[in-house]
């Protein structure tokens, strides 16, 4: 069996704070909210994302292979 890749679905700027949600049906990352409000961070930030070789891709499966 294959081993499933599972994308990051929320990513924050070390840096700023900007927090960003991958949204599904735009294909693409947006601007997160909390209460209402836009988590934008500092908008001349060059972003570093925590998103780093500590994040695994790979789903784990509970189940053994055939």
């Amino acid at each position: 069996m294959a081993a499933e890749i599972v994308p990051p679905t929320r990513r924050r700027c070390e840096r700023c704070g900007r927090t960003d949600v991958w949204e599904e049906t735009l294909e693409n990352w947006v601007i997160a909210e909390k209460n209402g409000e836009r988590q934008v961070g500092n908008k001349h930030c060059i972003h570093e994302w925590d998103i780093n070789g500590q994040y695994n891709p790979i789903a784990d499966d509970p189940s053994p292979e055939e």
